[in-house]
């Protein structure tokens, strides 16, 4: 349909059964058109712009059962064009500027339905021949220009003694002549908004006397030009006819109350829609088996009119347009279906009262009204209830005690968004038969919903939908082995493991959209109901990470499943995120896997190696930081020595009877820094070593003895100074040999063995004579530096 084609492709398979070719083009039908195409039975050109049709047309598609040829506008039929359809059971002629039934149509002997609506056809009369149809049942002659109905014109009906189906509906009736439907049997006749005035339908419902039909459907289409009633007795022409059903669609308001119910007390069904009933007569029907008033103004329930209808089984009550207040139903002993939905009705106690003497009632809607207060033994008498709904009716009571703890048999149970506060765990209690227990938009008083649904064993259907449920335990529905349909969708969970457990092997439906859902565990999706059909957990802010891959692979993987794939985003990156998750890349987080692996290796082994390095070096790094921090010269501070003497502790000796000695108490005194008497208390030895040494002190003296080539701490004070002197080129250090060192252990000490070779150094000696010099050399060499 709708591929703007202008021929039917020879390629479509033979053996097709069904062909829906509407809104193309064919402007021409003729025998070449269609394939052979012998398996075909339903053939479907509505409004294919169709003017000519020429015989043997469908003779290569001759077994068709059903031609729809809507909306075309036809300006020629060949004769005999539709005679080679001989199985054609069903014909659909609407809107083809048809002005008569007169249709060569001779061999269509097995017609059985005729739907010419939207015509230009002024006459219901048929063809002669269609009194031999057997099997003609309907003729559709709605929307059409029939004004006046003869006798002559329904000679043909009249001979169809079979029940058949008559619509009249919106023609502009003026005329019926009466007796012109005497001695007819129909099973349905359709005079809606088929009279151009209310004198006309008052007439001819009075014309239609002797008619003989199951269920006639009359009255105005809503929105249509309304009748001005003014006759209470306007109905009176049904009396005349005899029929089962009737439906009336009264769309006005009648300026005097007129009779509605005095002709129809021997139907068995009636309904009256949008009658602008105040109040309803009392009627006195004698078979009456369902009775429907539907958007009418009844400001009461007529329960003392219709009390004591001992057959009446079916009464819709609904949508009235005033609130309704209650009535009582008393002596109705085979009523099984009451409806009493959206009346806006306030019941103080239901439903005793409301339903005293009917205790075959199985059905009972009080849905989408006001208020209705519940209470123990509220429904004694009412024990063969199968089906109880008050949805969107606020109920009061239901959340503190077991109202209904005596309807044994109750199937089905509806209280959603009835404004329910559930905090006793026995409201369900005797519900032995639940099977569907629907409870949406209520709320639950702590940890209730836990033991709510303890021995509700039959229950197949829950719905627990918009309850602000923020977590469920995991035993809350432990006993519902048989549960089919759990509804959980709109509510808070961020879990539900509760699926976990093997409670739920039954469970074929699943709705947790709209959540607060960012994973599941893969232990409870593998442990989901193997029955599970329908899945639906999009709109929920799913978390499409690396560490969510089994999750995500699951849904990736369970398309069939899962309801609503394309609605279930991933909100890792943004709320308003449109990204599917089903579109996420999983195989570039095996790459991210290891990658991370990698990275974390080269991670630990470069922190391995770095502390490694900062423990080995721990205080040259400390020096580092201390010149960071701002390195000062000697000449931007004030140095508190003269010298500070590196040396090994072994030497100690030497450096206090003789170095110390010589050089502290000669003239001029010269002060050292020596770390045993001179380094702060508390302080660390690094921090000692640059402060008060290396940056404390004007010069440097290096003993070198062998004790110093093996000692850390005084390979590591002269690095310190060598990293002064590179910082200051007028920085001395000067070296003594305290005793001789081989070249070869002077390469163990960092730049040692150069300083040596490039600079020059003192010698003690115990020589007096060489002594003597010894102290004046090194004397000299502080002091004359230092000016």
């Amino acid at each position: 349909m709708g591929r703007n084609l202008s021929f039917i492709p020879s390629s479509i398979p033979s053996s097709v059964q069904t062909l829906d070719f509407s809104f193309n083009v064919l402007n021409r039908l003729q025998r070449t058109v269609f394939p052979i195409l012998s398996f075909l039975l339903v053939l479907d050109l509505s409004r294919c712009q169709i003017k000519h049709i020429e015989n043997d047309t469908f003779n290569n598609v001759k077994n068709l059962t059903t031609l729809i040829l809507t909306g075309n506008p036809i300006t020629y039929f060949g004769p005999g064009c539709l005679n080679s359809l001989h199985n054609l059971q069903r014909l659909v002629l609407v809107d083809v500027g048809l002005s008569s039934l007169m249709l060569q149509m001779n061999d269509l002997t097995k017609l059985q339905e005729l739907r010419v609506g939207t015509n230009n056809i002024e006459s219901i009369s048929l063809p002669p021949f269609m009194s031999t149809f057997k099997e003609f049942s309907l003729l559709d002659l709605h929307a059409n220009n029939i004004s006046i109905i003869k006798t002559d014109h329904t000679a043909v009906l009249r001979e169809i003694v079979r029940n058949m189906t008559l619509i009249l509906s919106r023609n502009p009736l003026l005329y019926i002549e009466p007796g012109a439907f005497k001695d007819i049997y129909l099973r349905e006749l359709n005079i809606r908004s088929a009279f151009v005035s209310s004198a006309a339908q008052q007439a001819g419902l009075k014309a239609l006397y002797g008619l003989n039909v199951q269920k006639i459907i009359f009255g105005k289409y809503k929105g249509e030009f309304r009748f001005q009633f003014s006759d209470a007795n306007v109905l009176d022409g049904l009396c005349s006819i005899y029929f089962q059903e009737v439906y009336y669609y009264i769309n006005e308001r009648p300026s005097v109350p007129i009779y509605i119910f005095r002709c129809m007390i021997n139907a068995t069904n009636v309904l009256v829609r949008n009658g602008m009933i105040d109040e309803m007569e009392y009627v006195f029907f004698r078979e009456i088996k369902e009775l429907y008033l539907d958007y009418d103004h009844l400001g009461t329930l007529p329960g003392k009119q219709l009390s004591h209808l001992h057959t009446l089984e079916k009464l819709v009550i609904a949508h009235n347009i005033e609130p309704i207040h209650a009535g009582t139903f008393i002596d109705m002993p085979k009523l099984q279906y009451l409806d009493l939905s959206c009346n806006r009705m306030t019941l103080k106690q239901c439903c005793t009262t409301l339903l005293s003497g009917t205790p075959q009632i199985r059905y009972l809607n009080l849905s989408r009204n006001g208020e209705i207060s519940l209470d123990v033994g509220g429904f004694d008498g009412l024990d063969s209830l199968e089906i109880l709904d008050f949805q969107h009716t606020r109920v009061v009571g239901m959340g503190y005690f077991s109202a209904l703890s005596n309807l044994k048999y109750l199937r089905h149970l509806d209280v959603s968004y009835s404004a329910i506060t559930f905090t006793n765990i026995h409201c369900f209690y005797g519900l032995k038969n639940l099977n569907v227990l629907k409870i949406a938009g209520n709320n639950f008083q702590g940890d209730v919903a836990r033991y709510l649904f303890n021995n509700r064993t039959f229950l197949e259907h829950l719905d627990m939908s918009y309850c602000h449920v923020v977590e469920l335990h995991p035993n809350s529905f432990k006993n519902l082995q048989r549960l089919r349909l759990l509804n959980l969708r709109g509510n808070y969970l961020m879990t539900i493991d509760f699926l976990a457990l093997p409670n739920l092997k039954q469970l074929t439906s699943l709705y947790v959209d709209k959540n607060s859902i960012t994973s599941i565990p893969l232990h409870v999706l593998q442990s989901l109901p193997r029955n599970l059909l329908e899945f639906d957990l999009s709109s929920n802010p799913i978390d499409c990470s690396c560490s969510q891959t089994d999750f995500i692979l699951w849904i990736i993987q369970n398309q069939k499943v899962l309801k609503q794939p394309e609605n279930i985003f991933c909100k890792t990156f943004s709320p308003s995120s449109d990204f599917r998750a089903k579109d996420f890349d999983i195989h570039s987080c095996v790459h991210k896997k290891r990658l991370t692996i990698v990275l974390s290796v080269c991670f630990v082994t470069v922190v391995v190696l770095l502390s490694f390095l900062v423990y080995r070096f721990q205080f040259y790094l400390q020096y580092c930081w201390i010149l960071l921090r701002g390195y000062r010269s000697p000449g931007q501070q004030e140095c508190s020595y003269d010298a500070f003497v590196i040396f090994s502790s072994y030497d100690e000796v030497w450096v206090m009877n003789e170095l110390m000695e010589n050089l502290e108490n000669g003239v001029p005194p010269i002060q050292l820094c020596l770390h045993m008497r001179d380094f702060q208390a508390g302080k660390s030895i690094a921090s000692n070593i640059i402060d008060e040494g290396i940056m404390g002190s004007r010069k440097i003296i290096v003993v070198v003895s062998q004790h110093f080539i093996e000692s850390a701490w005084c390979r590591f004070e002269f690095e310190l100074a060598q990293s002064r002197f590179i910082m200051e080129r007028n920085a001395n250090i000067i070296i003594i040999i305290l005793e001789d060192v081989e070249e070869r252990k002077t390469k163990k000490v960092f730049g040692l063995h150069k300083h040596l070779k490039k600079n020059t150094y003192l010698k003690w000696s115990r020589d007096p004579l060489s002594n003597m010099r010894f102290w004046i050399r090194l004397r000299k060499a502080i002091i004359a530096t230092n000016h």
